[in-house]
């Protein structure tokens, strides 16, 4: 009869176990793409892709379409006046061309093909800095908080499925890596175009050394080329993921700190005094982080491609 007593009981307290609010579930989901689980839009499966639009894929036609927009139409617009001199977004956008051009591009590929490699360089500089710093903006986290309170969609609705996910396209690995993947074919292309195609890959290994050696050095140098990508690929996705993590680990404390103490005003209270401060902090952080991120990744690019191309120094 105890027995009997005892097991709704720990059924109960199961429940409520279940219920309780786990810190890396919530992180994860919204650090991660849930593209499989959450799709925004199902396609099929060809040759093995599946071709459903997830949150992430959502993010990158929202950041190349913002940067297109934005310009084209900076650019148009000056166009159209009758000085020469650019002001405004147009002065500002110059200034970053500029920069890319004299400080990035020109002092590791030089002057005669600086014209060449600019517009890819300043290409990925530009769209990794516009989906960073899309990913700082909570739009998706203020829409699910007015679709929990407002709106009150249906649990498959496209607000819901928009709630899982994180929104950072850079914090997706596959994204980092086909960006990674355009600055490894630029750095063969780079080299083929200087030196030619047999010469490039000739170029991988120094000249001079016993053949012997060269039984060594080819596959030294052939794994050091594979790994510039990928480290590409790393630091900037592993860079981007990490402060969402750190903010989300800190919110958390709320949360925690209210089912601890089974009140919350304990979790307000951490809040107040812990969490949001450290979160601001984090955050102003990460502003920084957005832009140096993507002058990292635009500047080893450029030193890549300089590398293929002066490959006697």
């Amino acid at each position: 009869m105890t027995w009997l007593a005892q097991e709704p009981a720990a059924e109960e307290l199961g429940a409520r176990a279940h219920q309780k609010f786990d810190a890396g579930k919530t992180i994860i989901e919204h650090v991660s793409n849930s593209g499989h689980h959450h799709p925004l839009l199902q396609l099929p499966t060809i040759w093995g892709i599946d071709f459903s639009v997830t949150k992430h894929v959502l993010m990158l036609w929202l950041a190349a379409t913002a940067l297109f927009i934005l310009v084209t139409w900076t650019v148009r617009r000056h166009l159209r006046q009758d000085g020469l001199v650019p002001s405004g977004l147009m002065n500002g956008l110059e200034s970053v061309v500029e920069f890319v051009r004299d400080a990035i591009v020109q002092p590791n590929v030089g002057r005669k093909w600086v014209n060449t490699w600019t517009p890819l360089v300043l290409t990925l500089f530009l769209f990794i800095l516009c989906a960073n710093a899309i990913g700082l903006i909570p739009v998706f986290d203020l829409l699910a908080v007015l679709d929990h309170w407002v709106f009150r969609t249906s649990q498959g609705s496209f607000l819901k499925q928009l709630g899982h996910g994180g929104a950072t396209a850079t914090a997706n690995y596959n994204v980092t890596a086909a960006l990674a993947t355009v600055s490894f074919a630029s750095i063969i292309v780079a080299g083929s175009l200087a030196h030619g195609f047999l010469q490039h890959w000739k170029n991988l290994v120094p000249r001079g050394f016993a053949w012997p050696l060269y039984i060594l050095l080819v596959p030294i140098e052939l794994m050091g080329m594979l790994v510039r990508p990928f480290a590409l690929t790393m630091r900037l996705a592993a860079n981007m993921t990490g402060g969402h993590i750190a903010i989300l680990a800190i919110l958390s404390f709320v949360f925690l700190f209210s089912e601890m103490f089974g009140r919350a005003f304990a979790g307000i209270a951490v809040g107040a005094a812990v969490s949001v401060p450290l979160a601001v902090g984090i955050s102003a952080l990460e502003i920084i982080v957005v832009l140096v991120q993507a002058y990292v990744f635009a500047l080893l690019s450029a030193i890549f491609i300089g590398m293929a191309i002066r490959a006697h120094h």
